[in-house]
């Protein structure tokens, strides 16, 4: 194993998982960031994209489950990838009809379901997150992991209280819901986002707190913490050392101009210590998310 990995249900996956944002073109950094990535991540380049980064030892990936994104996933099959796939629902489909994308979704064979993070910070100001419960009933149903994703730690804390069938939690590193916003693509362009470090602190704190699985993502904020290769190191040391054992990173790439995935996969080795040769940590000080 290149990486280190973790269970994540019936399946062993790696703790590093490539992310979507980026495959259609949003960025959450600039919208000319954002063209420049739709206009790389060509059907043939998302597909590069997901064989270099199983050759570099990740065994999932992340991406919003719409039409294009599931006609990818299926020819990636064809072509003999082996990633498992954790979905998240397309808040758009069919004018926001979540029961139907998810049993669509799950005629693609995904290893998991997610609620959108958006649409769930969205209800929960309404006054409406527990319509979500009924989105992981039905993901249940049809035999697949159920989770939820949102911005804010208060969300989680009001799941965790109500004791909801989730079996995992997608958790941001910063509140991208400060100011009411709508995902670039069902909103059509990008909304104010704030980036604080103590938005990181606290859904980190929450992380530990939680014994449910974590998958940590936006650790580097949206490319805003990567000036250097250091810097980039830095959020992955950060995230590991304040996440539980159990707990995943998923991380987006831009692969058109060097191969971010293989730098992305050499710092998680570098941070938590693991030794793909011995298949092993190197110390036991290495088992990262001894914080919790």
């Amino acid at each position: 194993m290149l990486l280190p990995h973790v269970a994540f249900g019936p399946h062993h996956i790696s703790r590093l998982i490539i992310g979507g944002n980026p495959l259609r073109g949003n960025s959450h950094f600039t919208n000319e960031r954002s063209l420049e990535m739709k206009e790389y991540y060509t059907t043939e380049n998302v597909l590069k994209a997901w064989f270099d980064s199983e050759r570099c030892g990740v065994t999932a990936m992340q991406s919003r489950g719409d039409q294009i994104v599931m006609d990818w996933v299926d020819l990636y099959r064809e072509r003999g990838g082996t990633m498992h796939w954790i979905v998240q629902t397309a808040s758009e489909w069919k004018g926001g009809d979540v029961p139907d994308n998810i049993r669509t979704i799950a005629q693609h064979g995904p290893a998991a379901i997610y609620h959108h993070g958006t649409r769930t910070d969205r209800l929960w100001k309404e006054g409406k997150v527990d319509e979500v419960k009924d989105h992981l009933k039905l993901i249940h149903d049809l035999g697949l992991l159920a989770g939820v994703a949102s911005h804010m730690p208060e969300v989680f804390e009001h799941i965790e209280e109500h004791d909801w069938e989730a079996d995992f939690y997608m958790t941001a590193a910063y509140n991208l819901s400060r100011v009411g916003r709508e995902s670039v693509l069902s909103g059509g362009k990008m909304g104010v986002e704030v980036y604080d470090d103590e938005d990181r602190d606290k859904m980190a704190a929450f992380i530990r707190r939680t014994p449910k699985q974590c998958i940590f993502f936006k650790i580097l904020a949206a490319s805003r913490k990567c000036e250097t290769q250091e810097t980039v190191r830095e959020a992955f040391a950060y995230a590991f050392s304040h996440i539980k054992p159990i707990d995943l990173v998923d991380v987006g790439v831009f692969q058109r101009d060097r191969n971010e995935i293989a730098l992305d996969a050499q710092h998680v080795r570098e941070v938590t210590g693991w030794d793909p040769d011995t298949r092993s940590y190197r110390t036991v000080a290495a088992l990262v998310g001894q914080k919790a």
